[in-house]
């Protein structure tokens, strides 16, 4: 599986929001709407794609990646990259996971060297929790917000 991260372009925006999973992972699904397309085409999210040019998944940085409820809980207080990713869900569940957030992590590495990375996520998914603490994420801050209760996991290698 070779990957590629590139700028996101309005048909990948398009067919990243049109992804639908099964619940639980529902809770991930999204509207196409024009302010969805709108965020994704601001630059802080990228398109990650296998050789052929399929779109494999996707990676967000910033305030983007950020759940708003987490600032009056003061979650992000502290200085790092906030990520949230995504992987088309002709993917999930295959034993893809390590691969695609190893090409991930290795990217922020590249790209913001000596900051340590920081992501979001629903306490309901122990799928994702368990790959997370498998590549040296910690568990940190948990908040909760009107739709599920998240926590905020650190990596500082």
């Amino acid at each position: 599986m070779n990957l590629t991260i590139k700028n996101m372009d309005e048909n990948q925006a398009r067919k990243i929001l049109s992804w639908i999973y099964e619940k639980p992972y529902d809770f991930y699904n999204n509207e196409v709407t024009d302010e969805e397309i709108k965020e994704r085409l601001d630059g802080s999210y990228k398109a990650i794609t296998e050789d052929n040019g399929d779109l494999f998944g996707f990676l967000c940085t910033g305030k983007t990646a950020r759940i708003p409820v987490g600032y009056k809980h003061g979650v992000y207080n502290d200085k790092c990259v906030d990520i949230g990713l995504g992987m088309s869900p002709d993917y999930t569940g295959k034993g893809y996971g390590y691969n695609f957030c190893t090409f991930i992590i290795n990217y922020i590495r590249e790209n913001y060297r000596g900051i340590p990375i920081r992501l979001s996520v629903a306490t309901f998914n122990k799928r994702a929790i368990h790959l997370y603490q498998k590549l040296g994420f910690v568990k940190k801050d948990k908040f909760t917000t009107d739709f599920a209760e998240f926590i905020t996991m650190i990596n500082e290698n």
